[in-house]
């Protein structure tokens, strides 16, 4: 599919509305935001991503947090504008890794300008303060250096810095091997989603709860892993205790991009012959 902006809304759609535990989806909403802000920022950021390969990368991201907030008084997909906006600006006819490499490698100081200008925009919780670079202030290096800077605590931030490489080497894996164990969308979404979190501690648990609680969440992903996806009620209850302070919207974000390369690069083409609804996976081979 070469329509970067469809590949986006798809994503998006298809992410938010499978039953996540600890997310927002169709049959759970949060107190500030719902499921219908999901799709609603979804279908406004799909025309800025359409047009992300004929303009800088700040643009796109800015473009899209602005598309959003006229449509949603919330912040609902900051992270996934983060993540998509490289991944829409490469060509349609060039390999999606390697052109979002060469896309990386292009930033400079005015695309962090403009990203930190969304960012405040934005106004995502638990967002805290840094020693260097701070989003506070004015950059004075490229976005991918200032993103370098914060991978070591911020999954989206890490994906500037190392070319994507939990996407393309983990989270695309883990989809097509969902697809794969449970036939349908929604299955693999799930797997995905629990695979990713075992593997990554969640770095918006750990921003908003610390580090610790973030490397329960993923103990407690691999355990779901492990018994075929029946524990997910228990999971989900305990991701939502005391006003979803646990919600792991990092590792949702970087699922978003994950579902974007498979609809971008044609390896899951429309209409799907797929059912939606998911089924429980087998045991699961996640390494300790």
């Amino acid at each position: 599919m070469t329509d970067a902006g469809l590949c986006a809304q798809i994503a998006c759609i298809w992410e938010a509305t499978a039953r996540k535990p600890g997310n927002v989806h169709r049959y759970r909403d949060f107190a500030d935001s719902s499921y219908i802000d999901f799709m609603l920022s979804a279908a406004a950021i799909a025309p800025v991503m359409t047009m992300a390969c004929q303009r800088r990368v700040g643009v796109t991201i800015l473009d899209a947090v602005r598309a959003t907030r006229r449509v949603c008084g919330t912040n609902t997909n900051l992270g996934i504008v983060l993540l998509l906006a490289p991944l829409a600006s490469v060509p349609p006819e060039q390999e999606l890794r390697s052109g979002v490499e060469g896309v990386l490698a292009g930033l400079d100081v005015e695309d962090a300008w403009l990203a930190y200008e969304a960012i405040r925009l934005a106004a995502p919780g638990g967002l805290g303060r840094a020693a260097e670079q701070d989003v506070s202030q004015e950059p004075t290096q490229t976005l991918r250096q200032v993103m370098a800077l914060a991978a070591p605590r911020d999954l989206i931030a890490r994906q500037y810095a190392n070319g994507f490489a939990e996407v393309f080497d983990d989270g695309v894996p883990a989809l097509l091997t969902g697809l794969q164990r449970t036939g349908s969308m929604e299955g693999a979404i799930l797997f995905a989603y629990l695979h990713l979190m075992a593997h990554h501690p969640d770095t918006l648990i750990a921003r908003k709860r610390g580090w610790a609680e973030a490397e329960e969440a993923a103990r407690r992903a691999k355990d779901v892993l492990a018994a075929g996806g029946t524990e997910l009620d228990h999971f989900d209850a305990w991701l939502r205790e005391e006003g979803h302070a646990r919600n792991p919207g990092a590792t949702a974000d970087l699922l978003t991009a994950c579902l974007f390369v498979l609809l971008r690069e044609g390896t899951i083409t429309l209409p799907s012959q797929r059912p939606w609804i998911a089924r429980t996976f087998g045991p699961s081979d996640v390494s300790a």
